[in-house]
């Protein structure tokens, strides 16, 4: 702990302790906290090392997945104040804006999709993803309509609509949109339909793969 004491005798020691001769600290503490908050952020999201997951379960290793959730959501709300940007994953930022009613029921929006998922052919989880998030799944069959290297159809929950779940379809290049998938049963409807995606043409008329 910094020691905010100092030495104001009017003879000035120099010999006296390093302690004595550190400047006042502040009363204004704020711009000492926020350069801190990212790092604690930061390490709020990180996952302790263990076997690759292969689900999402599998992946919920950090202090956000087991902490008391008002204490998650207390911080989260702190990291947005001091920087917006930070990332943070999908869950959250839906439960902090009222659009789920609890961490867990974020956790169960992705495990009923990893049950859908894990069941069907070609389906591969990834458990490593962008914002905190825990990871995502790739188709990668849908590979095999590319003629160079791109990326599969890929799957990810995100807290931008009330569906949770977009879809990218296979490309190689810059990605296309993201399909809105509208929920657990618009994505067993139409699995098969996002599993047949191809490619999509570049502006010169030309496929993407």
């Amino acid at each position: 702990m910094l020691d905010a004491s100092t030495d104001d005798s009017p003879n000035g020691n120099a010999s006296g302790s390093a302690a004595q001769r550190r400047p006042p600290v502040p009363a204004q503490r704020g711009l000492h906290v926020e350069p801190m908050i990212g790092l604690e952020w930061s390490e709020a999201l990180e996952q302790p090392g263990g076997p690759p997951a292969t689900t999402p379960a599998d992946a919920r290793r950090g202090w956000v997945h087991r902490a008391p959730e008002p204490q998650v959501i207390a911080l989260y709300r702190a990291v947005v104040a001091a920087d917006p940007a930070l990332p943070a994953p999908w869950w959250l930022r839906a439960v902090a804006a009222g659009e789920l009613t609890s961490r867990r029921e974020g956790f169960a929006v992705e495990d009923r999709v990893a049950k859908l998922l894990d069941a069907r052919p070609g389906w591969v989880f990834v458990p490593w993803g962008v914002d905190g998030d825990s990871g995502y799944w790739e188709y990668m069959p849908s590979e095999r309509a590319l003629a160079e290297p791109g990326m599969p159809t890929t799957l990810a929950h995100t807290h931008r609509h009330p569906g949770w779940i977009d879809v990218i379809q296979v490309h190689a290049g810059q990605a296309p949109p993201s399909i809105r998938v509208h929920g657990l049963a618009d994505l067993r409807a139409n699995l098969s339909r996002l599993e047949s995606l191809r490619p999509a043409n570049r502006p010169d008329g030309t496929l993407g793969g």
